[in-house]
């Protein structure tokens, strides 16, 4: 067998490390709420003839993702009652996020949004929070579970279960409600209800894999006692009560040394990394909020939808994952990141072309194939680099600064999709949305020329 081919063969083999293979199921749980508060609801929306421009605003939802590192100190370093001593701190927080999606999405599945908008707005504000809170947890598990050098095959199997998921979420549960509905020529919420509750009845998986893995072993670090107890020093000063400067100094450890170690740690880099963080997903996060409303403009029905992403969808998004880890593992991430980049900014043209098209079942999976490939390999290489900025003393709190920054920008653009589409037709958003990512372009080139010239200095290598 020629050297490379068996070099290659051996970089995979890393996805049969057990807590690797665990990620699954753990990535599984982390994508299923998030296309049932977005990309399907939107769908549902305007099947149930919600206009186009109120659908966008309603994507601010998903900014609760881009907010969690507000709460994130709390669920990095405060116990909860019983289920902390139970499970560990990692998962007694993974869990109660958990249960707490289960009961918003039961919330949502109840609610028609015909006749209440209000309420299904509401449990769909819940299931954001409470998929944020878990985002945070698992994100800290992922980084804490293994070494750095099973991080990237961590990202890529985390990112398989999470677009699996994604694809359940959005084509499963179109393929549900269009297999209970007497007729697609008109809005029913019976069968809405019924997906919608199968989707709750999933989070099982999410809730049981949690249950059964192990808590990661990373006790709280010298570093946070070194800093709380230099902030105690410095509260002590003030003359407050004993507990008064406990507390002080444990929010100071929790919600203030985290940020400040990020800075110290990459100084003038450090706006330069923020930068690349709030621009990579843009181009894809905007074109997705208008994606389905597109499906349903230019007449694909719920059944073409799902069949297309089910199959193609789900096969080429763990290609894409598995791509993107061993990439990463063999030319390295920020090469990766950099190809990420462009195929993501590409494969939204394809978008331009199919509009141009109509309603072409062959040119869809064409473009949603390929849409997932790049997608897989975009993600993993970016889970990976973020995890590779973390600090593991404060991996939750951080990693939470970090995929915040991410969804902040996109998000708010976002918003606005519906209102551009309105004004200029869906091919001059989807090629605006390409165009968007032009610039990450550049932040990825220097970001990694920033990074190999501070690998490279003499004060690195001492």
């Amino acid at each position: 067998m020629p050297a490379a081919l068996s070099g290659w063969l051996h970089a995979f083999r890393i996805y049969t490390h057990p807590r690797v293979l665990g990620m699954l199921s753990l990535g599984f749980s982390a994508g299923l709420p998030l296309l049932l508060v977005l990309g399907t609801l939107s769908f549902w929306l305007r099947e149930a003839g919600i206009d186009r421009s109120t659908i966008g605003h309603l994507s601010w939802i998903g900014l609760a993702y881009g907010f969690k590192w507000v709460w994130s100190p709390l669920v990095d370093r405060l116990p909860l009652p019983l289920l902390t001593r139970l499970l560990g701190r990692r998962r007694a927080w993974l869990l109660l996020s958990q249960v707490a999606i289960t009961i918003a999405l039961i919330g949502i599945a109840s609610t028609d949004p015909l006749q209440n908008l209000t309420h299904t707005v509401f449990f769909a504000l819940a299931v954001a929070f409470a998929s944020a809170t878990q985002d945070i947890a698992l994100d800290a598990y992922r980084i804490e579970a293994v070494a750095p050098r099973l991080q990237g095959a961590m990202a890529a199997t985390y990112q398989a279960g999470y677009r699996v998921a994604m694809i359940l979420a959005s084509a499963g549960a179109l393929w549900i409600a269009a297999a209970v509905d007497p007729s697609e020529a008109t809005y029913e919420y019976a069968p809405w209800r019924i997906a919608y509750l199968s989707m709750a009845g999933f989070m099982a998986v999410g809730i049981i894999t949690t249950l059964i893995i192990r808590e990661p072993d990373v006790p709280v670090t010298r570093l946070i006692s070194e800093n709380e107890n230099r902030a105690r020093e410095a509260i002590a000063h003030w003359h407050l009560n004993k507990r008064l400067t406990q507390l002080l100094a444990w929010l100071y450890g929790a919600m203030i040394a985290p940020f400040r170690d990020f800075i110290v740690r990459h100084g003038g880099q450090a706006l330069l990394i923020l930068a690349l963080i709030a621009a990579y997903r843009i181009s894809d996060v905007v074109m997705g909020v208008m994606s389905n409303p597109f499906y349903v403009d230019m007449g694909y029905t719920k059944d073409e939808v799902a069949t297309v992403s089910k199959v193609y969808g789900v096969i080429m998004t763990i290609a894409g994952a598995a791509i993107g880890g061993v990439l990463t593992a063999k030319i390295g991430i920020m090469r990766t990141l950099f190809l990420g980049a462009v195929l993501s900014a590409a494969t939204n043209l394809l978008f331009v072309w199919l509009a141009g098209r109509g309603h072409d079942v062959t040119g869809l999976i064409f473009t949603i194939s390929a849409d997932n490939l790049s997608a897989g390999i975009a993600s993993s290489a970016f889970i990976a680099y973020l995890s590779g900025l973390t600090n593991s003393a404060y991996s939750a709190t951080q990693y939470a600064l970090f995929s915040s920054v991410m969804l902040l920008l996109p998000k708010f653009i976002a918003g606005f999709s519906g209102d551009f589409v309105d004004a200029y037709g869906y091919a001059s958003f989807f090629t605006g949305t390409a165009l968007l990512g032009l610039p990450v372009l550049v932040l990825v080139w220097l970001a990694g020329r920033a990074k190999f010239e501070t690998e490279d200095s003499p004060a690195h290598l001492k």
